[in-house]
């Protein structure tokens, strides 16, 4: 009695495959599974050095609390706290997986502090709230200059996520049976991360922008009809989009439309997101509602998206009486107030 089962014996790059062909099984996006492997094997390799050992010749049992402890002092130094979080998760996914498959006794990762990362705020398109209309109606006149124009093809791109939020994974994942439903009442099927799916309402002017850009497809391309199977958004060749073509894409609509400093650092295709969620927000729309909307896990990310708009609280603190006494003063005191905006 007692008796534990021995376990199972595996180097670190054997088990780190294993584990990746896991990921890959559960469709993951590729770029999800290249970011995991090579935090793997960055901190792998960290603690093959601590351990006096090549990375080939790290067993699995071997990692312990210490070491892998060690290894990610050594990984964090030079990094930020996001990278250091993204490799956290990597590894305590690994090792979950380890657990599971009998090779470790436990995860070890409890061992490793994990950085706390600031609340990241939403980075809707800066202005007024109007550079989203500007875009579409921008692009819509042909104003983005390009060696084989498709206004068609880049108002779908535009238009599909500034009314859903999606991802870029998740737009470049769409294929022509994700739309379902009958017209006036038609739904997207997403797949975001982690393989779930959630189904998101367009309504009717999205649907005459995607029947006009499937006719112009048809043409352009001479085809007599597409597979329910063919991707949605496709590049001047016909290809399925790529993310690089995506972004490009976007960049260049940004560009041409005049809006190119409205788009705030760190964002691209993404901002598209947050503008979707935020002008939502403006509009009443619950964390709880945009949560569903956007696939968030948490509640949490919708309630930054409701703070950022704040509609209540400037509403209460617009009904302070000082104001009124400060507007009276403001009319009666010749152009003073006028220096806020000078």
């Amino acid at each position: 009695m007692g008796d534990r089962d021995p376990l199972v014996p595996m180097f670190l790059p054997e088990a780190v495959e294993e584990f990746l062909s896991c990921l890959r099984a559960r469709k993951l996006s590729a770029h999800t599974v290249l970011g995991y492997e090579s935090d793997l094997r960055l901190v792998g390799e960290i603690a093959a050095e601590l351990a006096g050992v090549s990375p080939a010749g790290l067993e699995v049992r071997h990692l312990n609390g210490r070491l892998i402890r060690g290894a990610f002092a050594a990984f964090s130094d030079p990094r930020s706290a996001a990278s250091v979080n993204r490799a956290w998760s990597a590894w305590n996914r690994l090792f979950t997986f380890c657990v599971s498959e009998g090779m470790v006794e436990g995860n070890p990762m409890a061992a490793v502090p994990r950085p706390k990362q600031p609340a990241k705020a939403p980075k809707p398109l800066l202005g007024d709230g109007t550079a989203s209309a500007t875009l579409l109606e921008r692009i819509a006149e042909g104003a983005r200059e390009a060696r084989d124009p498709w206004v068609e093809r880049d108002l779908v791109v535009l238009g599909l996520a500034l009314v859903t939020g999606m991802r870029s994974a998740e737009l470049l994942g769409m294929t022509l049976g994700s739309i379902g439903g009958a017209a006036g009442d038609r739904r997207v099927q997403v797949v975001g991360k982690g393989g779930k799916t959630r189904s998101l309402p367009i309504e009717p002017p999205i649907e005459f922008l995607i029947e006009r850009y499937l006719d112009s497809r048809l043409r352009r391309f001479a085809l007599a009809a597409l597979p329910r199977s063919a991707a949605l958004l496709v590049d001047t060749a016909n290809e399925p989009l790529r993310r690089g073509g995506l972004q490009y894409l976007v960049r260049q609509c940004y560009r041409y439309a005049g809006i190119h400093d409205r788009v705030q650092k760190g964002t691209l295709v993404h901002a598209l997101r947050h503008e979707f969620a935020t002008r939502l927000a403006e509009r009443g729309a619950s964390a709880h509602e945009l949560m569903e909307l956007l696939g968030h896990s948490s509640i949490v990310t919708g309630q930054a998206y409701v703070a950022s708009t704040a509609r209540e609280v400037r509403q209460a603190a617009r009904g302070n009486p000082a104001y009124g006494v400060l507007d009276r003063l403001g009319a009666g005191g010749g152009g003073r107030g006028e220096a806020l905006s000078s």
